[in-house]
């Protein structure tokens, strides 16, 4: 089976590639060519920053869009979004403007405004992770978040508590997008990286 890990600039990739190792992958392949992700068993998309610097800097490598697109919209390969890369599943994203997504799941990426005064942002820490219903990859547990915007829109298929509801993942079909860090949840995110590994959507 062969990962293909997304560089775009804009994620710990190596403490990504550590967890999935750690996870039981034995065959990463750190990469932005498009025919390798285009032939990969599963993908991994990860990011951290602003949502449009992630965006641009994926749409700077001449055919990745268009080979992510072929491989999981096509193909239906098994794809797991991380952080910044789950927000750029949706339409877009308006941190610092408003910027297109990849358009995989309805919705838009805005600044998180919790309900209470003691709810800071960034959410940043431990939370927990609270299912709307069963799905073969996200359990209920604890993760580390580190956001100041989150998705809102269609597909949300667990929820965080940050002074009112957060969307902690998201996915349809072959997809699943996690706002929060598996590679820094320790059990609980090694734990979910293995079954992503074994997932046959």
């Amino acid at each position: 089976m062969t990962l293909a890990l997304i560089d775009i600039h804009s994620g710990n990739l190596h403490s990504v590639e550590n967890a999935l190792r750690a996870a039981g992958a034995e065959e990463v392949t750190v990469t932005a060519d498009p025919d390798a992700v285009r032939s990969a068993d599963r993908i991994v998309l990860p990011g951290v920053g602003a949502f449009g610097a992630c965006a641009a800097n994926l749409r700077g490598v001449p055919g990745l869009e268009e080979s992510l697109r072929e491989a999981v919209l096509v193909n239906a390969r098994p794809f797991l979004g991380i952080c910044v890369g789950m927000q750029l599943m949706a339409d877009a994203g308006e941190e610092m403007g408003t910027h297109a997504g990849l358009g995989w799941i309805k919705g838009r990426v805005r600044r998180i405004e919790p309900g209470t005064m003691d709810a800071k942002v960034p959410h940043m820490g431990w939370n927990d992770v609270s299912p709307s219903g069963p799905h073969p990859l996200v359990e209920a547990g604890e993760a580390y978040f580190l956001h100041s915007y989150a998705f809102e829109g269609d597909d949300v298929i667990a929820t965080t508590d940050h002074a009112g509801p957060v969307a902690a993942a998201i996915g349809r079909g072959n997809m699943l997008g996690v706002q929060f860090h598996p590679e820094k949840s320790q059990a609980y995110g090694l734990n979910l990286l293995a079954r992503f590994l074994a997932w046959q959507p």
